[in-house]
């Protein structure tokens, strides 16, 4: 069995729901009290095992290559004003993973950046997350799931949610078969149907675990919606010739590319800090 070391992130999008401040400042480096949503996400992948984080870039993305870095400047400044243990925790954020960066390259879509990750991965099962999927669960994280299921099964495993009827549409809603608790095989994956044509109430999120047969089915799949490659379809190329589950994540799911995601991941980020909870709490009555 092949341990799963590698990660790809693609954070190449203009996050134009957060125009203008993703003019020149990456999406993903919008803060979640004092660390950028990006540190979360790899960190949530490091949890699970992963060692190598593929960070597949575009323009205007250089602060997240900065912040995965050493800044030798800033460590000597802290260590000299006595600040060892922020000093610390900068020096921390580099030794995280060893960080692999592409910048990519083809059409727009979801697909492309996995595509162009296909050197790097060879021919291992890895884990895709997306940029600004935040997922927090303080006993196991949500792609330590997913792995799990894939030791069990050796197919591709999509994350998967409950939603209501406002989720469907929003979402991609899978039409599946339970084969245990919390794990479904996938039959179809439709998106964002409508309470009325969904065909359940579970929503795919952004995390993965795939198999490298992945790219030759995004190689052989077509542009789609909007004159982009999405990568649900060349998964659902693949359900053809092999099962794709779902496991059905347990924790708090905050989509931190919207504003009202990250305003609530904020807020619960906040409340569940013992420097910030008390004060915070008191604010937070004065104005409701």
């Amino acid at each position: 069995m092949q341990k799963i070391k590698k990660a790809v992130i693609p954070v190449a999008g203009f996050g134009t729901r957060f125009l203008p401040v993703t003019k020149a400042m990456p999406e993903e480096m919008l803060p979640i009290i004092d660390k950028p949503v990006i540190q979360y996400i790899v960190e949530e992948a490091v949890a699970s095992g992963i060692e190598d984080i593929i960070l597949v870039t575009g323009a205007s993305k250089r602060a997240i290559e900065d912040h995965f870095d050493y800044n030798y400047e800033l460590q000597n400044w802290l260590k000299k004003t006595g600040k060892e243990e922020l000093r610390e925790e900068v020096k921390k954020i580099a030794d995280l993973a060893n960080f692999i960066y592409i910048r990519q390259k083809g059409p727009y879509g979801n697909g492309t950046p996995v595509l162009n990750a296909k050197k790097v991965i060879g021919d291992e099962p890895f884990v895709v997350i997306w940029g600004d999927d935040l997922f927090i669960n303080h006993c196991q994280p949500r792609v330590k799931q997913l792995i799990d299921v894939f030791n069990k099964y050796q197919d591709p495993v999509l994350s998967a949610i409950k939603i209501d009827n406002e989720g469907t549409k929003k979402y991609g809603v899978i039409d599946a078969v339970k084969i245990e608790k919390n794990v479904y095989q996938i039959k179809n994956i439709v998106e964002k149907p409508g309470p009325q044509k969904a065909p359940s109430r579970i929503g795919t999120i952004g995390a993965y675990v795939l198999t490298p047969d992945i790219f030759e089915m995004l190689e052989k799949t077509k542009i789609g919606k909007g004159g982009e490659l999405w990568l649900v379809d060349a998964i659902f190329n693949l359900s053809k010739k092999r099962p794709i589950y779902a496991c059905l994540v347990e924790g708090t799911y905050y989509d931190t590319g919207s504003k009202l995601g990250w305003l609530q991941a904020n807020v619960d980020f906040a409340l569940a800090r013992p420097d910030l909870n008390k004060e915070f709490k008191t604010y937070l009555k004065s104005v409701i």
